[in-house]
C-alpha cells in the first residue's frame, strides 16, 4: 500500500490505480518520450537493431523504468511504492510467463512427435494459395471463439497455418496477419475470453449486451478484413504450388505421417473447450506428443541423438532442427523449446518494471485524466477512450491495464453525456484489446511474435482487423451510427 500522502488508491476487480496530485502530465510524459525515443532510433538508425546487443528493448525499457523512477522521486513518491507496484504487475504475469515455457515446450515436442509435420502435410492438399489467407481467419477465429483465447489460437492452429502458408511460398507477414485478426475477433466476441468479460464489468453492463453490442462495429470490420485477405490471395505470387508434390513426399519420408498424430492437438482443444485450465492443458499436449514421438517417430528421434528420451528432453529445453531434403522444410521444422521464450520473457518482465513504476508514480492516471479533459465533444470521448487503450498498451506494455485504467477513468464521463456503458465496454474492446498485438513490447505482441515466428514489424501491417478496429469504431462515432443512450428510468 502507498505511504504517502499525496497518492490516493482505487481498489476495484483488484486493480489499483494511484493517482499522484504533484505529478503534472507533463512530467508524467518524459518517461513515455524518452522510451518512444529510443525505441525509434534503434529501429530507424541502428542497422541491425541491436544497440545494445540481442536484447536492446529490454535495456531500453529499464531504461525508461529509471527515467521514470526519477521523476517518481522528484514527486515525493517513495522506493517502497514502486517496488510494491512493479512485484504486483510481475504477479499479474507469472501465469502468462508459464504459458510461454509451455508453449516452447509444446511447440519443441509437437514437432518431434510429427504433429506439426502432419498438420502442414495434410494442410498442403486442402488448403490452396487462392484461398489461403481469408481461410486462415476463419479457421482462428472459429478456435478462438470456441477457447475464448487468441493465444490458445496461435499457439494451435497458428503454428500450422505459418507452417503450412510458408510452403507454400506464401509471405509469413501475411499469414500471421491473417491468423492474428481471426484469432482477436474471436478473442473479442467470445464470451469465454478474459477480457470479453472485463470489459462490461470495468463500464457496468452485461456480458451478452456488451457482446451484442460489439456486433455492431466488429462484424464490418471482420468482412473488410476478409474482403482484404481474399483480394491478397488472388494476387501474390506464390512460389510453392508447383513444388508440393516434392514438399509432401519430402514430408512423408522424413516423418511418419498419420490421422492419429491429430489425437493430440484435438484432446487439448477438447480440454480447452471442457474450461481446464491452459497449464494443465499444455502439460497434458506436451506429454501426449512426448508419447507420440516415441510411438510413431522412432528414427526422427534416433537421429538427433544418441537417446530418445534426450531427443525429447532437447525438444522440451532447447533447440531442434531436423534436416530435410528441402531447405524451406528444414527452416521450418526446427524449435526453441523453452530456450526460444527466453527473450520475450524478459521483455515481459522488463516492460512490467516500466508499466509498474509508471502506475505507482501516478503517471498512468495523470496521462488518461489529461485525455479525458480535452473530450468536450462525444465523439471526442470515443476519440479521448481510443487513444487512452492505445497509449497504455504502448506504455504500459499489457491489454488487461488498456482496458482497467480507462474503463475506471471515463466511465462516470460516458453517463454524463447519456451514453449507455456498452459503449464504452465496445470502445475499450475495439481498442484496448485488439491492438495490444501490435505493440512489440506488449504482452500479447511479444507472445504472438514469438509464438508463430514472426515479428511484430513484418506481421503488424497485415494485421488488418486489429488496427482497422479502433477507426471502425471512431467512424461510426463519428457518424453517430448506433451510438445507444441511456434508457431514463
Amino acid at each position: 500500500m502507498p505511504e504517502d500522502k499525496n497518492l490516493s488508491e482505487i481498489n476495484i476487480e483488484d486493480q489499483l490505480i494511484i493517482e499522484n496530485k504533484e505529478l503534472s502530465l507533463l512530467e508524467s510524459l518524459i518517461p513515455v518520450v524518452i522510451l518512444m525515443g529510443l525505441l525509434a532510433y534503434n529501429i530507424f538508425f541502428v542497422e541491425d537493431q541491436e544497440w545494445f546487443g540481442g536484447y536492446t528493448n529490454q535495456f531500453i525499457l529499464l531504461i525508461g523504468g529509471a527515467v521514470a523512477a526519477a521523476v517518481g522521486f522528484f514527486n515525493k513518491v517513495s522506493l517502497t511504492v514502486m517496488i510494491a507496484e512493479v512485484w504486483e504487475n510481475w504477479k499479474s504475469v507469472f501465469v502468462p510467463i508459464l504459458i510461454l515455457f509451455l508453449v516452447g515446450a509444446l511447440a519443441g515436442t509437437w514437432l518431434v512427435s510429427g504433429v506439426i509435420p502432419a498438420m502442414v502435410y495434410y494442410g498442403l492438399q486442402v488448403l490452396s494459395p487462392g484461398i489461403f489467407l481469408p481461410a486462415s481467419v476463419v479457421i482462428a477465429a472459429i478456435i478462438s471463439i470456441a477457447t475464448g483465447s487468441s493465444w490458445t489460437t496461435s499457439a494451435t492452429v497458428g503454428i500450422a497455418l505459418v507452417g503450412i502458408g510458408s510452403a507454400l511460398g506464401i509471405p509469413t507477414g501475411m499469414i500471421a496477419g491473417a491468423v492474428i485478426s481471426g484469432a482477436y475477433f474471436g478473442d473479442k466476441m467470445s464470451p469465454l475470453s478474459d477480457t470479453t468479460n472485463l470489459a462490461p464489468a470495468m463500464a457496468g453492463t452485461d456480458l451478452f449486451t456488451h457482446i451484442k453490442y460489439m456486433t455492431i462495429t466488429t462484424v464490418p470490420t471482420i468482412i473488410v478484413t476478409l474482403i482484404v485477405f481474399a483480394i491478397l490471395s488472388a494476387t501474390i505470387d506464390t512460389t510453392g504450388t508447383a513444388d508440393i508434390s516434392d514438399l509432401l513426399a519430402t514430408i512423408d519420408n522424413t516423418f511418419h505421417i498419420s490421422p492419429w498424430l491429430f489425437l493430440v492437438p484435438g484432446i487439448v482443444i477438447a480440454m480447452i473447450l471442457m474450461k481446464t485450465k491452459p497449464l494443465i492443458a499444455l502439460v497434458t499436449g506436451v506429454v501426449l506428443a512426448a508419447i507420440f514421438a516415441f510411438i510413431f517417430q522412432s528414427d526422427v528421434l534416433d537421429s538427433l541423438s544418441d537417446s530418445k528420451f534426450q531427443s525429447i528432453t532437447n525438444a522440451i529445453l532447447t533447440d531442434t532442427n531436423i534436416k530435410t531434403d528441402d531447405a524451406k522444410l528444414s527452416e521450418l521444422f526446427s524449435s526453441g523449446g523453452m530456450n526460444g521464450m527466453i527473450w520475450t520473457i524478459l521483455l515481459i518482465v522488463c516492460a512490467m518494471v516500466f508499466g509498474g513504476i509508471m502506475d505507482a508514480i501516478g503517471a498512468l492516471a495523470k496521462i488518461t485524466k489529461g485525455l479525458l479533459s480535452i473530450a468536450t465533444s462525444v465523439f471526442g470521448l470515443f476519440a479521448s477512450t481510443v487513444l487512452s487503450c492505445l497509449g497504455l498498451n504502448i506504455i504500459a506494455s499489457d491489454q488487461y491495464l488498456a482496458i482497467v485504467i480507462p474503463g475506471k477513468m471515463f466511465k462516470k464521463a460516458y453517463e454524463d453525456k447519456g451514453l449507455a456503458p456498452e459503449n464504452l465496454s465496445r470502445t475499450l474492446e475495439d481498442s484496448g484489446t485488439v491492438t495490444s498485438a501490435l505493440i512489440p513490447w506488449n504482452t500479447c505482441g511479444a507472445y504472438q511474435s514469438t509464438v508463430l515466428g514472426v515479428s511484430v514489424a513484418d506481421y503488424a501491417v497485415y494485421a488488418i482487423f486489429n488496427y482497422l478496429s479502433p477507426i471502425t469504431s471512431l467512424l461510426f462515432a463519428a457518424l453517430n451510427i448506433k451510438i445507444r443512450q441511456l434508457v431514463k428510468k
